[in-house]
């Protein structure tokens, strides 16, 4: 008896990475302990969530007893808080931004489903850089869209315009890109951000229906040594900027993101309306109530972001000390390293010998690399110094 349909049985096979790595983790954490495993898998944060979260949740705690406190909302979310992330986003993108240019969501996943919901016909595609996160081709095949990956550059995991511009056809309908980037870290430059909008707007020229630029960007806020993350809403009139609060309030789980159309954008209304029909069709109704209560009283306020850049650069000297050849992140919170051999799967296999979780490069459509999380505590990372050596020592 077949219980699932074909798609979703798809779906299953192709994520099987990272669920295998999730599963591979509890055997080994059951087997030898929480304390002997190192779990570099999941991005999940772990960063106290900042004191306005907590302050918050007192207030909202204090009035839940009132009626219709937590109750229905336009679907584009509560007004309010789209007028004052308006204000927030104004100053991230260095455009003006106003409360009706966005759409409040569940999560940036949300906001990614319902604009495909929204723009997508069966048959058309979404141009990906690669490596990219997994579920980006998920998303594309929910509204019968296909999702065409480019190869970045190896190691340096720049944008190889040459590919992107080759694979621009009539079917081409979104160019998504994720800077910082999951699984890279890379940032993409303003300059390199020109290139590919020249080579957008020149595929435009003469369409009926335009290409979407999509950035998301739920690690904006998390860039290191002084390196801006530029807004691609000045240089490209069919922009689109998704993103969520997982991050940078550590409200992994609760769901909550936006979706900004660029106010410059041609017939913005017909979008905007598009999006608040989707949210709504696609049973999402709204983004969680509590959620953006607790997000209005919270904007502004991040987490400390000098206790990634600790791990990050603890992380850097364990894999020098081992020999390990890598582009140093500019953002986000994953390195993507050379696997030794070139066969990531073989060696992140031999790194679970030495109780060490990493995700292979094959899990986000870029064989040969494999991504570490450094989201846990430094001295999980100090703790792996021994078993990268001896896994890298196979090779």
């Amino acid at each position: 008896m077949k219980l699932l349909s074909s798609q979703v049985e798809g779906y299953l096979d192709s994520s099987s990475w990272i669920r295998k790595m999730f599963e591979t983790g509890m055997v080994l954490k059951k087997k030898f302990g929480e304390d002997a495993v190192c779990d570099f898998s999941l991005g999940n944060p772990d960063v106290p969530a900042p004191a306005a979260i907590a302050d918050g949740l007192k207030e909202l705690a204090e009035c839940a007893g009132e009626p219709f406190a937590f109750g229905y909302m336009p679907n584009f979310g509560y007004p309010s808080l789209r007028e004052k992330l308006a204000k927030t986003v104004s100053q991230e993108q260095g455009v003006p931004v106003e409360g009706s240019d966005l759409i409040i969501t569940c999560g940036a996943a949300g906001a990614i489903n319902a604009l495909y919901r929204s723009i997508l016909n069966p048959g058309d595609q979404i141009l990906c850089p690669a490596p990219y996160f997994v579920e980006y081709g998920f998303y594309a095949q929910n509204y019968g869209g296909e999702l065409v990956t480019v190869p970045s550059k190896p190691l340096t995991f720049e944008l190889d315009f040459e590919g992107i511009e080759k694979a621009i056809n009539e079917k081409t309908r979104v160019v998504l890109i994720n800077s910082p980037n999951n699984p890279t870290g890379v940032v993409y430059s303003k300059e390199d951000l020109e290139k590919l909008t020249d080579i957008l707007k020149k595929a435009n020229a003469g369409r009926e229906r335009p290409i979407f630029l999509v950035a998301d960007e739920p690690y904006r806020f998390l860039a290191f040594d002084g390196v801006e993350v530029p807004s691609i809403l000045p240089l490209y009139p069919y922009s689109v900027v998704v993103s969520s609060f997982s991050k940078n309030l550590s409200l992994a789980g609760e769901r909550i993101g936006y979706a900004l159309i660029n106010p410059e954008m041609p017939e913005k209304q017909t979008l905007l309306a598009g999006l608040v029909l989707a949210n709504r069709i696609l049973g999402f109704v709204n983004a969680p109530a509590v959620g953006q209560k607790l997000l209005e009283k919270a904007l502004g306020a991040q987490v400390d972001k000098k206790i990634y850049l600790e791990r990050r650069d603890a992380m850097a000297k364990v894999l020098d000390d081992a020999g390990y050849s890598y582009t140093l992140p500019k953002g986000a919170f994953y390195f993507f390293p050379e696997a030794p051999g070139g066969d990531d799967v073989k060696f992140c296999a031999a790194l679970q010998e030495e109780k060490i979780l990493a995700v292979p490069g094959t899990g986000f459509g870029f064989p040969g690399y494999f991504r570490l999380a450094f989201c846990v505590g430094v001295n999980v990372i100090e703790r792996s110094t021994e078993g990268f050596k001896k896994a890298i020592a196979q090779f």
